[in-house]
């Protein structure tokens, strides 16, 4: 339960702090602004949080940053998730800042709905 408390602890605080790719990324997703789409940010799937998960479609979305390119971390963590049935699109923060159009478009290609 501890594990459980911090992980949410440390969520809460990411969702204070986020970066501009999350926040922008956050303004296209927030309040079911695409097709409906319900989206939550900065969430935990222990033992992990997530940027962005749509439970309905069972789709991660994460922005990245240099830090992330092939990074060993984050195939363990996909991995993982994949193993719980998720899907996990990651996207480029210089992509999501400066193509937000494309970043919708795959996100509503990957549910199956139309752009």
């Amino acid at each position: 339960m501890a594990d459980e408390t911090n992980l949410r602890t440390h969520a809460r605080a990411m969702r204070r702090q986020p970066t501009d790719a999350e926040a922008a990324l956050w303004g296209i997703l927030r309040d079911r602004r695409m097709a409906a789409l319900k989206f939550r940010r900065q969430a935990p799937v222990a033992p992990y949080i997530v940027d962005f998960i749509c439970f309905r479609h069972r789709l991660i979305v994460e922005a990245d940053g240099s830090q992330h390119a092939e990074s060993a971390y984050d195939q363990e963590r996909d991995a993982f998730l994949a193993a719980q049935g998720f899907v996990v699109l990651r996207f480029w923060n210089h992509d999501i800042l400066n193509n937000p159009r494309m970043i919708e478009d795959t996100i509503l290609a990957r549910c199956g709905l139309s752009f």
